[in-house]
């Protein structure tokens, strides 16, 4: 039996991705302070593979947020070299119900870009 299950997205820019998402579906940003503070000192980690965010040291390459309730996947955001050049073959869906206006609102308003409305027979979606 498979344990708990992380989906593993790459970026430009993880700790964006990371902010942007822990507050749209809720999760709470892992803070890796101190294990970072800890491969420093042991020498494990370079300094130019640290950095700080909010006045915490942080992987310079990775950011992750993990469900609360500890019910939903961990989302862990990665930093890739190559820029996308092909459609994502990944996405998260989220069922929202009747705030569905707000969440798009609130979504825009930080950053994201609505492509277009999509519909198959009762469902739609943007």
């Amino acid at each position: 039996m498979i344990g708990k299950i992380q989906i593993a997205i790459d970026s430009a820019d993880p700790h964006a991705l990371n902010d942007f998402w822990s507050e749209t579906v809720g999760y709470e940003k892992e803070d890796h302070h101190d294990q970072v503070e800890a491969l420093l000192a042991a020498g494990h980690l370079p300094a130019d593979e640290a950095i700080t965010r909010s006045g915490r040291l942080a992987f310079k390459t990775a950011a992750a947020c993990v469900d609360p309730a500890g019910a939903g996947p961990r989302l862990l955001f990665q930093a890739v070299p190559e820029g996308k050049t092909v459609k994502d073959r990944i996405h998260l869906d989220l069922h929202v119900g009747e705030e569905r206006e707000a969440v798009i609102a609130s979504c825009l308003a930080r950053g994201a870009t609505k492509l277009w409305d999509g519909q198959q027979g009762p469902q739609s979606w943007v």
